[in-house]
């Protein structure tokens, strides 16, 4: 989720029973796998009234999703506040932590596109 009381600064995960609190923006994460958008598929199907979500897809490869995935994906939007999608990024399987991963160029265009997009800024 993404906590407006930190200006949209701050992220925090939610533990299953926790409500959402006032103001926040329900933010998922899956990879780009048939999996992944299954799973996407699941969870929402138990949403209920909350606030849409935002989906946020983590590519796990160089390549397009496969289009069973792609589909989903896309059927599901209506059910969504937007998609915003991470490229794939081999560094991120050799860091340690987010701060040894932020010091790497690829990492922090991706992050500001993605802040962007979530923000409703596109450049």
């Amino acid at each position: 989720m993404l906590d407006n009381d930190t200006d949209g600064a701050r992220a925090r995960l939610l533990s299953p029973s926790e409500p959402i609190p006032y103001g926040a923006q329900p933010v998922l994460l899956a990879e780009t796998t048939v999996y992944g958008a299954h799973q996407v598929e699941a969870m929402l199907t138990r949403w209920g009234s909350l606030p849409k979500p935002w989906l946020v897809l983590i590519s796990d490869a160089p390549t397009r999703p496969v289009p069973d995935a792609r589909y989903l994906v896309r059927a599901l939007e209506g059910r969504l506040a937007g998609v915003a999608r991470v490229p794939y990024l081999p560094v991120l399987r050799a860091v340690k932590d987010p701060d040894e991963a932020l010091e790497h160029k690829s990492v922090l265009t991706a992050a500001e596109r993605l802040r962007r997009t979530m923000e409703g800024t596109r450049r």
